[in-house]
């Protein structure tokens, strides 16, 4: 009986510590790392969070959506520089949630605070959609990732002419992860893709690969190497700890969930540097 009640002790410790410190054991490894944004002021200035609408994987109809740091860790980013922020998908109304990524062990600190927000949460489920907005309301458009982005970012018309105008204008144009596709069906000033010849990255073949998720029908760095882009990553000794962030005049992108602290401050800094548009 007492091996009994020691092996229960010990499993009980075990599951506490697991509980306690593998987040911080993932961040070491790169999930999320920490990253100090430096203080910015740029009261006056908007942006726009654009997330996917699908919330299955096809054809297993698993649930998917949006990968909560994407977009949680840019609007913090922008709102504590003194933006003022909204959310759009492609067909306004909710938002969905990819599995997992706003639960343990994954969850950011920015997750628990949007989490606790309620005006954040309202714009979540009520987002507003692209084909009801003038991208000249705004200094920034920063699309985040996450599976379901797969299906509808580079599909949408409605997106691809809103990013394609907002270039026009000088916008600066922001993404992460899978919200690179989001780039990929807007045209550059000359009329080619948006992408053709400049620098960009977001998730890679090979941890899209990793994931298991093979199945959905865009893939970033295939769509944007098909358009002319030089896609640039970063390695890491299992890629979906790696992350980058790049910068070509007005794009600034970022490789996965572990690049939207860094991919943010590069916009926030772009934008420090330009008049208000």
């Amino acid at each position: 009986m007492t091996w009994i009640i020691i092996t229960l002790v010990v499993l009980a410790v075990v599951a506490f510590l697991t509980y306690l410190y593998l987040p911080a054991f993932l961040r070491l490894l790169g999930i999320h790392p920490h990253y100090t944004i430096p203080d910015f002021d740029l009261n006056g200035r908007r942006a726009l969070v654009v997330c996917t609408n699908h919330n299955r994987l096809d054809p297993s109809n698993k649930a998917t959506g949006a990968f909560g740091s994407e977009f949680t860790v840019p609007y913090y980013a922008f709102v504590n520089a003194g933006l003022e922020v909204d959310m759009a998908s492609p067909k306004g109304g909710e938002i969905p949630i990819q599995p997992g990524s706003w639960s343990w062990p994954l969850a950011s600190d920015d997750d628990k605070r949007f989490m606790a927000d309620k005006k954040a949460m309202h714009d979540l489920k009520n987002s507003k959609a692209i084909a009801d907005l003038d991208p000249n309301d705004y200094d920034v458009i920063f699309m985040a990732g996450g599976w379901g982005a797969a299906y509808d970012l580079m599909q949408s018309d409605e997106l691809a002419d809103f990013v394609t105008r907002a270039n026009a204008a000088g916008k600066i144009l922001g993404s992460v992860c899978h919200g690179a596709l989001g780039l990929c069906g807007a045209k550059g000033l000359d009329g080619d893709p948006l992408v053709k010849g400049r620098r960009v990255t977001g998730v890679t073949n090979n941890q899209i690969n990793t994931f298991g998720i093979a199945i959905t029908p865009k893939h970033p760095e295939e769509e944007l190497r098909k358009l002319g882009a030089i896609f640039e990553c970063q390695h890491a000794f299992r890629d979906p700890f790696a992350t980058h962030t790049t910068i070509d005049g007005n794009l600034i992108t970022g490789q996965n969930q572990n690049s939207g602290y860094e991919t943010a401050h590069r916009i926030l800094e772009k934008m420090a540097t330009q008049r208000n548009l």
